[in-house]
C-alpha cells in the first residue's frame, strides 16, 4: 500500500472562503478563457492565451504543487461540491494534446464519447457521495504519489507520444472533524503539468 502525504495550502482568500460555507451555498471558481487586456489612453493591447495542447510535450516531470496545479485541484473540489463537471473540464488532460498522442483512428470521438463523459460522471457520483455525508465539507488537498510516476513511451497503451503516468491520487477532505478521501485514479502529463485522465477506472 502507497504511503501518502497530505498536501495543506495557503490558498487565496477567494479559494478558502468557499471551503468555509455551507454545502448548497459553497461559491465555485470557474476558469476563465477571455483574453487578458492592459488598456492605456490611447491604446489597448490583447494578449492571446496559448492552447498548451497544441505545442509539443516536455519531459519535464510535474509536482503536486505551484499555482496551476493548487488551482487546477481547487476547480476539481469546486466541481464536486456544486455538482457541476464542467467547473473541472481545466484540469482534464487537453483534447488537442490527446490528439498528438494517441494513436487511434478518432481521437476525438473517444474523447468526447469515452473519456470526458466518464470524467463527468465520477465527478458526480463523488458529488452524491458528498451530500449524503452532510455537515459542511472543507477541502484538504491533493496527494499525488510522485515516487511512483512512470515516464510512458510511444507504442505503449495505444499512443504515439510520451507522458509522465502516475495512479493512486488522493482528494483529501474533512467533515465534522473526520478526514476522507476520493480517488483519482490516473494524472498524465502534459509540458510539466498534471491532467486528470481517468477519475475511476478506465472503460474500454
Amino acid at each position: 500500500m502507497r504511503s501518502h502525504k497530505v498536501v495543506l495550502w495557503v490558498l487565496p482568500a477567494l479559494m478558502l472562503a468557499s471551503c468555509g460555507t455551507t454545502l448548497a451555498a459553497m461559491p465555485t471558481t470557474t476558469a476563465t478563457r477571455a483574453a487578458p487586456t492592459t488598456s492605456t489612453s490611447s491604446t489597448t493591447t490583447t494578449v492571446a492565451l496559448v492552447d498548451q495542447g497544441l505545442l509539443s510535450q516536455t519531459e519535464e516531470k510535474p509536482t503536486d504543487s505551484g499555482r496551476v496545479f493548487d488551482t487546477n485541484a481547487q476547480l476539481l473540489w469546486n466541481a464536486i461540491v456544486s455538482g457541476d463537471p464542467q467547473v473541472a473540464h481545466p484540469f482534464f488532460f487537453p483534447l488537442t494534446a490527446y490528439i498528438q498522442i494517441k494513436a487511434i483512428s478518432d481521437p476525438v470521438h473517444d474523447y468526447d464519447t469515452r473519456l470526458i463523459y466518464r470524467y463527468d460522471m465520477d465527478l458526480l457520483s463523488y458529488h452524491r457521495q458528498l451530500v449524503q455525508l452532510g455537515g459542511t465539507p472543507h477541502l484538504r488537498g491533493l496527494s499525488v504519489p510522485e515516487s511512483s510516476a512512470e515516464w510512458i513511451s510511444p507504442g505503449v497503451e495505444y499512443n504515439k507520444g510520451s507522458y509522465w503516468r502516475v495512479y493512486g491520487s488522493r482528494l483529501y477532505y474533512s467533515v465534522g472533524g473526520a478526514t476522507h478521501f476520493f480517488p483519482i485514479y490516473s494524472l498524465i502529463s502534459w509540458r510539466g503539468q498534471w491532467y486528470v485522465v481517468h477519475v475511476g477506472p478506465p472503460t474500454s
